[in-house]
């Protein structure tokens, strides 16, 4: 049987998991600058003080948000690249499809809405988005890509040194969920098969293999 010493713990340790989903879901709805900290203690339905306990300011808590959605992501991915039996291919393939199903295909987007719409009133927080996210993703893609080129699985061509390009789709998928979803819906799915074939037969070393592109949708 737990405890109520047990649960109460517990409780504590999912909090600010629960704050930061709180925070998300507020900072998307009424903008980072519009948002307070009352806002999100109430979506989370806890006490301002609450909030305070751990997060003394409303930036904390935004970059607290931001680690939540990227530190998992690149932690996965280095630990697979640790492994000497893994491929550059296979890699690079859970690279792209984790960042469409962890934050594309999810309220996660809504970090890049923050970014683009208020980025300029907060540089100091894009700045932090660019070395905690950006930054780190980029250095993982070029080990990614350098390995496969030492290995022969890829060509060491202009793709291959720069790592916005292969990233670049998911960015723009992003936008498109945020901005025109309503108008035309985006298929996911295709699109992630696109974006695969597009950036491996453009970095696999001899002939190039075809992804396959789902059908489309009802």
């Amino acid at each position: 049987m737990i405890s109520g010493a047990q649960t109460r713990r517990r409780r504590k340790e999912a909090r600010p998991a629960e704050i930061t989903a709180a925070a998300l879901s507020v900072f998307a709805e009424k903008g980072f600058a519009a948002s307070r900290l009352e806002d999100v203690a109430e979506r989370a339905g806890a006490s301002k003080g609450t909030i305070y306990l751990y997060f003394d300011t409303k930036e904390a808590l935004f970059e607290a948000v931001v680690h939540e959605a990227f530190a998992p992501l690149l932690d996965r991915v280095g630990k697979a690249k640790r492994d000497p039996r893994a491929r550059s291919e296979d890699l690079l393939r859970l690279v792209i499809e984790t960042i469409y199903r962890d934050l594309v295909g999810t309220d996660r987007r809504q970090i890049l809405r923050m970014m683009i719409a208020e980025g300029t009133r907060f540089p100091h927080l894009v700045e932090f988005y660019h070395r905690e996210a950006v930054s780190r993703g980029k250095a993982l893609l070029g080990e990614i890509i350098s390995q496969g080129i030492a290995r022969g699985e890829f060509v060491d061509g202009p793709a291959a040194r720069c790592p916005e390009v292969v990233i670049g789709p998911a960015i723009m998928a992003g936008v498109w969920k945020l901005v025109f979803e309503r108008i035309e819906r985006l298929d996911l799915d295709r699109f992630i098969a696109a974006h695969l074939d597009l950036v491996l037969n453009g970095l696999r070393a001899g002939s190039p293999t075809r992804v396959t592109v789902p059908s489309q949708r009802e």
